[in-house]
């Protein structure tokens, strides 16, 4: 059956244009001069007949039927890499592509790994933990561990784990009895540059502790470092229960309270939609939550 469809060259132009808001970077990309893109975005509009770029200086802005197609574009172009590179690959259809925040690849994923393999050893794993990386985005990925609320544009999710935040320092800090907070350096974690999560606020409201200055201490882009931080016995900061499992375990890290709260976020196990039947997909999320049960 003849399709009905407007030329390849067109929309790989407008899917460019549209995704870099630039028909000069869209021309870089494709290897081809600007005047190419502009015209063959034109002539797609003049097909269709409708506008799907606006034209403003130095950008461009994508109109309500431009946002359609360009959604639809990214999704097809996608599957299409996708099953090319499956296809040239044949060799790593048992290999997962997987991303993960760094804190939680290096302090509950990676320690558990040797009993992922033990479980299916003809699954392997190719880790990253860069922040930028975006599942929807990029066909390198095959799924993603985020932090979240579970709401991302185009993707499922499932939720794997809440946090549960405990105060904790090392243990010669409470050789004397309990640690008074106030004479103590807090140690915090960034949610942003100059941005600090509010975990220890909520903390101290839920144990009813006052006079407790949170503006100064040590502040931290990795939960990670803040770990490690406390267990050198600089002070005493907020963690995740879950990624401190081995520390509490071996003596290393100590509560300061028996009091924990709820995060505001949790981690999810998140794939595009048309993988999510994948077989190693299926067997490492379900390795994941049998562990995080077996952790509880």
């Amino acid at each position: 059956m003849k399709r009905k469809m407007p030329a390849l060259n067109a929309l790989k132009a407008f899917e460019a244009a549209g995704t870099s808001g630039s028909f000069t970077r869209a021309a870089e990309q494709l290897n081809v001069t600007q005047s190419a893109v502009s015209r063959q975005v034109r002539q797609l509009e003049e097909q269709l007949g409708e506008t799907l770029l606006e034209r403003h200086h130095h950008r461009l802005e994508l109109t309500e039927a431009g946002r359609a197609l360009l959604r639809t574009l990214q999704q097809s172009f996608d599957r299409i890499e996708l099953t090319v590179r499956t296809i040239q690959q044949k060799s790593d259809l048992n290999r997962l592509r997987v991303n993960a925040p760094p804190t939680f690849a290096s302090r509950w994923l990676v320690p558990r790994l040797t009993r992922l393999h033990a479980r299916h050893p003809s699954l392997e794993l190719s880790l990253t933990t860069q922040l930028q990386d975006t599942l929807a985005d990029s066909t390198a990925l095959d799924c993603a561990i985020r932090f979240g609320d579970g709401e991302w544009d185009g993707l499922e999710s499932s939720l794997l784990m809440h946090e549960s935040h405990i105060a904790v320092c090392a243990p010669a800090l409470l050789a004397n009895g309990p640690v008074d907070l106030t004479q103590q350096t807090l140690l915090h974690v960034l949610a942003a540059e100059n941005q600090r999560y509010m975990t220890w606020r909520h903390w101290l409201d839920a144990a009813r502790i006052e006079d407790v200055d949170t503006s100064g201490g040590y502040e931290f882009d990795l939960l990670d470092h803040a770990i490690r931080a406390a267990i050198e016995g600089l002070g005493v900061t907020m963690a995740d229960r879950n990624m401190i499992g081995r520390e509490l375990a071996e003596g290393l890290l100590a509560p300061v309270r028996d009091i924990h709260v709820d995060g505001r976020q949790s981690y999810w196990f998140v794939v595009r939609p048309e993988q999510k039947m994948s077989r190693p997909l299926q067997l490492f999320r379900q390795w994941l939550q049998e562990e995080i049960a077996a952790a509880r």
